[in-house]
């Protein structure tokens, strides 16, 4: 990944993470808690919560905190222990040590694929930095796969490039437990013949022949702009065709540009 596209990334990741609204995350299966009584050190308790949502505590049993926030969590703790008659007044407070039971799935073109647990609102670009950022064969776009209420998937496409350099600025959205963040491999076009620098070169947006050749870094002294030719794929039946083209015509994922050699 470019120094400046990942130093983007980590600018990002702890400019959001200074904000996290940690209140809103939702307690879940997996997640480790911590949680104190003031003044009564002994009910101190650190423990996992259950497949069921649940963690033991002492003098009420078990609690059920899977779905609750953490504000939620601690006042129905308060609330057993002192309508219980356990205790008169109880203040607790619950920190999350480990969190588990929320991730996101990172495929493709990044350093690190894999799951990555979320707290609270975490975004596309805090991910893609803990993923290690996206490799110099990633696409600059990022495809991001959510579900609906429903289960539905919603597929949304990113412009990397335009989260960067906008500072954070442009929509970056945030992920919720169960998306998929996925980067392609980047497209490609390739060159070769009578130029100086022949071989393969990302597909930039609207790139056209002219520019192409200047990318190969121009023509050698024998080349020339003369029965430039393409080797492309047919969409319909997948056969290699070739044919001419000219300066201004644009080139596609996966096209073959050769240039020839000029005939004195």
């Amino acid at each position: 990944m470019t120094g400046l596209l990942m130093a983007g990334l980590l600018s990002l990741l702890s400019a959001t993470t200074a904000c996290w609204a940690a209140d809103e995350y939702q307690l879940g299966a997996g997640d480790s808690v911590r949680i104190t009584v003031y003044n009564h050190t002994d009910l101190t308790t650190e423990a996992r919560i259950t497949e069921d949502g649940t963690i033991p505590f002492p003098l009420i049993g078990r609690v059920a905190l899977g779905g609750l926030t953490k504000p939620a969590a601690e006042q129905k703790i308060a609330l057993m222990l002192t309508e219980g008659g356990y205790l008169r007044q109880a203040e607790i407070n619950l920190s999350v040590t480990d969190y588990r039971s929320q991730q996101v799935s990172v495929l493709g073109e990044v350093t690190r694929p894999g799951k990555y647990p979320i707290s609270a609102a975490t975004s596309v670009m805090d991910i893609l930095a803990l993923a290690g950022g996206i490799t110099d064969k990633g696409s600059r776009s990022i495809r991001l796969v959510q579900h609906d209420r429903g289960g539905a998937a919603l597929q949304r496409d990113i412009d990397l490039n335009q989260l960067v350099m906008a500072n954070g600025n442009a929509v970056d959205l945030t992920v919720h437990n169960g998306d998929v963040i996925f980067i392609a491999e980047q497209p490609m076009f390739y060159i070769y013949g009578e130029v100086q620098k022949p071989g393969a070169y990302p597909l930039q947006r609207d790139i056209t022949v002219r520019q192409a050749i200047a990318i190969g870094g121009g023509l050698t002294v024998r080349g020339t702009e003369r029965g430039l030719r393409v080797s492309r794929r047919n969409k319909k039946n997948g056969a290699i065709e070739s044919h001419k083209v000219k300066l201004n015509e644009p080139l596609l994922i996966g096209d073959v540009l050769q240039v020839k050699e000029a005939l004195f």
